[in-house]
């Protein structure tokens, strides 16, 4: 909970928030204090939810509409004492719950595996005294003591900060830590010293004197006074926000408001909300809904059906048994009682295949979702990113320019290449033609020449270690408290430290000049002035090896100290007398300044944080303290310290500057074309600075490098500030040609209203990201995809889980999707096709009346059961295993409105129902009325007798005509255009039927073992006459076979029309003149050519020789010579 304040306490000075919430930041909390807060406020925990009961997902699998369709049919047949098809009916109801629930439950468990608690203990001051107390203990008021590595477990406002920096990344999504202070004189971000005088005004990342629930210290210390907990906190809202139910628009009963007739309109709309969450039509998938409709129309269809039947015997009363089962089998013909358990079984294999590809699918219905996933809203770090800082750029005086490319770990500092080039000049710059064209100069004599014949890019070489390198490296190394470390054990390399030092330590590495092997050649530090945020800078004080062999020869003087200087470039800058080394050596001028912040602009346009990095020779030796009377005899310094400080860090020579950045997972850009092409259209949501949002969504492809291919009215609104998409109203933006695919600076409202905005435009969304202030649209998306290295809060709030945070799975996640998606098509159409065969030959057979006026049964009850539950499922699961087709992802998502029902699903559901109703009613007709001459027997729907063998041997006929077609048209509907003669187009085998078929093992062996058993079940005593109600057949399997074979004629021949008038066919995704990722999926598919596999092959063999080589070398702390080093780097392949 949170104590009460008359501002937000960032607002207010340390003292008024002392006295708010009656604590002492000397001596904390008392105890009993400290116990009458816990009762007050109650435990600092989250409410996330945690996992669901067994009984609720038990519950939700009872109330599918298809079991409670299933449940009424079962109850029907109980009731007329056909107890065979009750307790069938029982079984199915059965099976299809218990495989529902085991795997929901089961996901459920594999998530409870991945919680894992945020802060299990904090240090608190009570009495006067440290203590360590379970984080949820903790209460408003007390005094947390807060250092490095430690997790904040409450909103503090800060009253010490030395040196603090905080991630806050999984709750702001801002990758940079954040550098804290103590005062409340905050600023309005945007305005140049506007103070801030209400909580709107300033948002979560821009409050540095608060450090937040669940976020890390990343370096530094300090102490803070408790103002939230539990569910108060920033972290706290968010969870709450995300499991906060909106009601829907119109459900309101303000009859003042909305008028005298709202209670009425309100309470209708709540009861139908009510009774359609009950029924599945209101809420769920598009699947979910679809199939809840299909089993309400069907259980209408079966009433309307038993109508007629009881119509057809003139509504005698009452009714005889007879008529009742009638009605029962007309009834069960028409629903696909294996549906739900086909479906299901088939997700579970899904998810289990998804399983091995690290995807958690908590709810089975979210992976047919993703098939219908229209757009995307990723976050950015973490996600589209690797969530770590690397340096990709080193700016060195005058013109020098390096650049690391092809790292894909960014704590390995032997992946990638480091290439230098010159500075171009401006003329040299790359020209835009198509920007420079307008319509007043288009010209059509020709085309310039520099287009046309374009120069061929020149391959940039290995960056040799030059002397003003291994000096900027030098410093990069040593002014830095960052670790890099191979470890043995894990074969892996790992890192501590603040992320940006981390990255410039990792540079070091690369050419084994890290601060380690640096100091093991004998450079001893001296003095450190840590880094302060208020000057953003930091320096440390080092004496150099005395042996005059050592790699700086030459450039340092082995008789005097050395100071190191990194920091903000800005006040690294006013600092510097001197710009770069050596004979290149230039004085700092306004000018020179100029163009420093010049090449700093361009850095940051790239989405790179800017460093500075300087040196300065000592006179000497340096004593720490020596010249401080010289310094504060000015006054201007009011400590010792910083009279020290700013006698080291003058005259300084800037080495260079380092663009550092967050960079993109190599899989991102191909995976964004790969959506990009199956019409799914990714959005960019992040916290991150504008700038740095927009050059990662260049990089990855997500809006293009020349933004002057995208129309003028997109072009403009194509990457916004949240600020600018917030103020704007729901009618703006839906008045947009284009909603933007960049936000930067989102808060979670932000990215809950862009959702909201997608979804009024009728897209089926999915919601990517990892951290808190994701929470909120993962609960609202259609599909919420959380991390699994991202916070419990985002896990929660997810459908699926990413246990390796690829953006990657996603798209493996959206295949599967497609591919089970096409094949529920496939089984649907295979099950409903057989139900629409089934009532036809039924209804018709209302005409075969015997002597007593009762119907004959065309085939019996059992046999209708017996082809619903076990001739058609096992194909059907053959179906669901079906691979994707190759074209999966070039079609557009799937229409969420028609959903598995399109109008090909739906022509040929009646096309083959007819023609395999047609069939086996022929095949009744030609046995009875052609061989027996229309003897239709005494009592033939109940038991065998002399005068029933013509209608026996018919029924057994048309049973074991309608278990072919039903079998064989699973192998036809394997591909539902194309001939099962020739189903792969790329085949150039002759025939190729049986490779096709046997592909799909389980649909073959299905297939062959359900044409075998026809024989048992038409020929085995008792079996047939007793239970099925047909018996043993000789020449009718003449008339089964021919009736087959024309029926497989008649779907080829359908499938023909279809494929020659080109009707009823998904279209593919038509690609415009810019398609999202296409430039980085280029490279990508580029980059893994045969050449450059061998190259990394013998990389790699070359780079384990350098890490032996590395290691051994820094644990002698022998020394690196600058060619060795060269030749090393030297072997490393160009990317």
């Amino acid at each position: 909970m949170a104590a009460e304040f008359p501002k937000h306490p960032f607002l207010l000075s340390v003292r008024e928030v002392e006295q708010a919430v009656g604590t002492d930041v000397d001596k904390g909390l008392t105890a009993s204090r400290a116990a009458e807060l816990q009762q007050k406020y109650g435990p600092n925990e989250l409410d996330v939810g945690g996992g669901i009961a067994w009984y609720t997902i038990f519950i939700r699998q009872l109330c599918n509409a298809m079991i409670l369709v299933l449940f009424f049919a079962m109850a029907l047949s109980f009731g007329v004492a056909d107890y065979i098809e009750g307790g069938v009916l029982a079984a199915v109801i059965v099976l299809n719950v218990s495989i529902g629930f085991y795997q929901e439950y089961g996901a459920e468990k594999k998530m409870d595996a991945l919680r894992a608690l945020s802060s299990p203990s904090a240090s608190v001051l009570r009495d006067g005294k440290s203590i360590v107390v379970p984080n949820a203990e903790v209460v408003p008021g007390d005094i947390v003591n807060l250092k490095m590595g430690d997790t904040v477990p409450a909103d503090v406002r800060l009253f010490e900060a030395m040196n603090l920096t905080c991630d806050e990344s999984s709750l702001t999504g801002e990758a940079i830590p954040v550098e804290k202070q103590t005062g409340n004189d905050i600023t309005i971000p945007g305005t140049d010293s506007q103070p801030a005088t209400c909580e709107d005004d300033v948002g979560i990342a821009d409050r540095v004197n608060m450090a937040y629930a669940t976020t890390i210290v990343q370096k530094g210390r300090g102490r803070g006074i408790v103002v939230a907990t539990g569910m108060q906190t920033e972290v706290g809202k968010i969870a709450a926000s995300t499991n906060k139910k909106r009601r829907k628009a119109g459900r309101s009963m303000n009859w003042k408001k909305y008028g005298k007739a709202q209670p009425i309109k309100g309470a209708a709309r709540r009861t139908y909300d009510f009774f359609g969450k009950f029924l599945g039509l209101t809420e769920g998938t598009p699947l979910q809904i679809k199939l809840a409709k299909l089993a309400y129309l069907l259980f209408f269809c079966a009433l309307l059906l038993a109508v007629i039947v009881f119509g057809v015997n003139k509504f005698v009363s009452p009714l005889p048994k007879e008529v009742v089962i009638y009605a029962i089998s007309t009834g069960i013909a028409i629903i696909p009682e294996s549906l739900v358990a086909v479906l299901t079984i088939s997700m579970v294999v899904a998810t289990t295949v998804m399983r091995k590809a690290n995807v958690v699918v908590r709810d089975l219905s979210a992976l047919e979702a993703l098939g219908g996933v229209t757009n995307i809203c990723s976050d950015k770090t973490g996600t589209l990113t690797q969530g770590a800082m690397i340096v990709k750029k080193v700016w060195l005086p005058p013109s020098a320019i390096y650049t690391v490319t092809g790292s894909t770990d960014p704590n390995d500092p032997y992946k990638g290449t480091v290439s230098d080039q010159p500075q171009a000049e401006d003329h040299n710059k790359k020209r835009d033609f198509d920007e420079e064209r307008t319509t007043q100069a288009v010209k059509f004599d020709g085309v310039p020449d520099e287009k046309l014949n374009p120069p061929k890019p020149t391959e940039s070489k290995m960056a040799s270690l030059t002397p003003e390198l291994r000096l900027f490296l030098l410093s990069a190394a040593l002014c830095n408290l960052a670790t890099v470390r191979y470890d043995e054990t894990e074969t892996a390399w790992k890192t501590t430290g603040e992320p940006t030092e981390i990255a410039l330590q990792v540079f070091a590495h690369r050419y084994d000049r890290n601060k380690k092997a640096m100091e093991a050649q004998g450079w001893t530090q001296i003095a450190e002035f840590p880094f302060d945020s208020t000057i953003k800078r930091m320096s440390v004080v080092y004496n150099p090896p005395l042996e005059s062999d050592n790699d700086e020869a030459g450039l340092v003087d082995p008789g005097s100290s050395v100071v190191f200087t990194k920091g903000a470039v800005e006040r690294i800058l006013d600092l510097c007398a001197y710009v770069g080394t050596g004979e290149a050596q230039q004085p700092m001028t306004a000018e020179m300044k100029e163009q420093i912040l010049e090449q700093m602009t361009k850095f940051a346009s790239l989405g790179q944080r800017v460093l500075a990095v300087a040196y300065r020779p000592w006179q000497g030796r340096y004593v720490p303290g020596s010249e401080k009377k010289v310094i504060a005899s000015n006054g201007d310094f009011p400590t010792e310290e910083d009279a020290n400080r700013a006698a080291v860090e003058q005259d300084l020579v800037l080495l260079g500057l380092a663009g550092i950045y967050d960079p993109p997972r190599r899989e991102t850009s191909p995976s964004i074309f790969e959506c990009s092409r199956a019409g799914i259209k990714v959005h960019m949501l992040t916290g991150d600075h504008p700038e740095t949002a927009k050059a990662i969504a260049k990089e990855v492809g997500i809006i293009p490098s020349n933004m002057g291919v995208l129309p003028s009215g997109v072009a403009g609104t194509v990457v916004m500030k949240a600020t600018d998409f917030d103020r704007m109203t729901e009618d703006e933006i839906d008045a947009l040609e284009e909603l933007p695919l960049v936000i930067a600076r989102c808060a979670p409202e932000t990215k809950s209203r862009m959702v909201e905005a997608l979804r009024r435009r009728h897209a089926f969304m999915a919601m990517t990201g990892d951290g808190v202030n994701d929470a909120p649209s993962l609960s609202r998306a259609d599909v919420g995809i959380a991390m699994g290295s991202g916070s419990d809060v985002a896990k929660s709030a997810a459908k699926i889980v990413l246990t390796d945070d690829k953006f990657n799975s996603i798209v493996a996640a959206i295949k599967e999707g497609r591919r089970m998606f096409e094949n529920i098509q496939k089984f649907v159409l295979h099950l409903l096709s057989s139900n629409v065969g089934e009532v036809i030959l039924l209804i018709a057979g209302l005409g075969f009346q015997d002597e007593t006026g009762f119907s004959v049964f065309p085939i019996s009850p059992l046999e209708i059961l017996w082809i619903n539950m076990v001739t058609s499922s096992f194909p059907a699961f053959g179906l669901g295993r079906e691979k994707a087709n190759a074209g999966v992802m070039r079609k557009p998502p799937h229409d969420k409105r028609r959903g598995v029902f399109t109008n090909q699903i739906l022509a040929d559901m009646m096309v083959y129902g007819l023609l395999m109703g047609t069939c086996t009613l022929m095949t009744f007709v030609i046995v009875v009325y052609g061989m027996y001459g229309g003897q239709l027997g005494h009592d033939c729907n109940r038991m065998y007798s002399e005068s029933c063998t013509a209608v026996f041997r018919a029924r057994a006929a048309v049973f074991a005509e309608l278990t072919w077609l039903i079998l064989l048209s699973a192998w036809e509907f394997k591909d539902i255009r194309r001939s099962l003669f020739r189903l792969n187009p790329d085949d150039t085998s002759r025939f190729p039927l049986f490779k096709d078929l046997y592909e799909n093992r389980f649909l073959f062996w299905a297939v062959a073992i359900g044409l075998v058993s026809v024989f048992p079940t038409v020929y085995i005593p008792y079996l047939n006459r007793d239970v099925f109600k047909h018996t043993a057949i000789s020449w009718e399997w003449g008339v089964v076979i021919g009736m087959t074979i024309i029926y497989v004629v008649g779907i080829e021949a359908w499938k023909y029309v279809k494929r020659r008038l080109n009707i009823l066919d998904d279209h593919k995704v038509v690609q415009g003149t810019w398609s999202q990722g296409e430039e980085g999926a280029r490279k990508f598919y580029k980059s893994m050519g045969l050449g450059h596999v061998r190259s990394w092959l013998s990389a790699g063999r070359t780079l384990s020789v350098s890490r032996t080589e590395s290691r051994s070398k820094a644990h002698s702390a022998g020394e690196l010579s600058a060619a060795t080093t060269q030749q090393r780097t030297n072997s490393l392949p160009p990317v």
